[in-house]
């Protein structure tokens, strides 16, 4: 089959699954503190339905997956859902997003499942902010995930850090150097308009170039990697002494949608062409449409290639129409 192409030439790719809606902690800039409403668990897509979804992506282009949440580790099993999809001919590349907390109790189920990617949030290295960020007292679990993740030798760690302006300053120079002790990428991540109050602001948002001008301030000289994927949404540094990475996902101030490679399922198997998208495929409901067949499978293909040939030419935050999502990040997968 043609690759998945959209309007403006864009080659979709990568492909990222929420396994779930639910998560262990509040981030204030992700979901409200109390009164959270979950999808109910039968409407959340099962293993097998994953697992079919991604053999019918795979016949489109599909080389990389990314599973998300939520938190993804509260998924009973998921070891046995990348069991299945690493066996997946075509699939070159398996990563996972996770906030960290139960990590140290299933990073080796994970890694022996075939898991070599992990992508940790953690916007702080002081335990009293973290509680203030994330509602929860989890720090001390987040750090020894990180820990085990690096004791059984995961070849690729990486650090998500959200960066909301008057709140995080102090953070960035400390993740750096954590990152540069231990061979971990931090990345930092412009503030984004996916919080389930409504409390975004321009003004709340620490921009790549500030943090770009403290670490070299504080740390030393950066130099922007070369030949570096142009569709990856990071802009990536290593500083000028060799030790250690930077990554900076400037959504905000330095949009990278005309190179946008990215597509999205949700956990109850809605499609989304982009994570800021107002319109949703249902892919559920083909799913559960009788037996897999070749027809029924051939229409899953038809609605994947369909929503991508939709694909508008980006989510224009900094214009005056742009229209938040009509879900926040958790229920739409990190």
């Amino acid at each position: 089959m043609k690759p998945l192409i959209d309007t403006y030439g864009r080659v979709h790719d990568n492909l990222r699954i929420s396994v779930t809606d639910r998560c262990n902690i509040r981030c204030f800039y992700c979901m409200p503190e109390d009164g959270v409403k979950f999808q109910p668990r039968e409407e959340i897509l099962t293993f097998e339905e994953i697992e079919r979804f991604v053999r019918v992506a795979v016949t489109l282009g599909v080389r990389k997956l990314r599973l998300t949440g939520g938190e993804p580790l509260l998924r009973k099993g998921l070891a046995k859902l990348i069991r299945k999809l690493g066996a997946i001919e075509g699939i070159e590349d398996l990563a996972l997003t996770t906030n960290g907390v139960l990590l140290a109790d299933q990073a080796q189920e994970l890694y022996d499942a075939g898991l070599r990617r992990l992508n940790i949030h953690l916007d702080t290295l002081d335990r009293e902010r973290f509680k203030q960020i994330t509602r929860r007292d989890d720090f001390c679990k987040v750090m020894n995930g990180i820990e085990a993740a690096l004791r059984i030798g995961y070849p690729v760690i990486k650090i998500n850090a959200v960066a909301v302006k008057n709140l995080v300053e102090a953070d960035i120079v400390p993740l750096a150097r954590f990152g540069r002790e231990r061979g971990i990428e931090i990345r930092y991540i412009e503030f984004m308009p996916l919080d389930a109050q409504g409390i975004w602001d321009h003004d709340k948002v620490l921009l790549a170039d500030d943090m770009i001008a403290l670490l070299r301030r504080e740390i030393g000289p950066l130099r922007e990697i070369p030949d570096r994927d142009p569709r990856a949404p990071a802009t990536e540094y290593e500083f000028a002494d060799g030790q250690g990475r930077v990554g900076f996902i400037a959504s905000v101030s330095k949009p990278f949608c005309l190179n946008c490679n990215r597509i999205r399922l949700t956990a109850e198997g809605k499609f989304r062409y982009c994570l800021f998208a107002i319109e949703e495929t249902d892919i559920r409901g083909l799913l559960r449409n009788g037996a897999p067949s070749p027809e029924t499978d051939q229409a899953i293909a038809d609605a994947i290639r369909g929503s991508v040939k939709d694909k508008w030419i980006g989510h224009q935050i900094n214009a005056a129409k742009f229209v938040p999502p009509p879900r926040p990040m958790y229920s739409i997968g990190g």
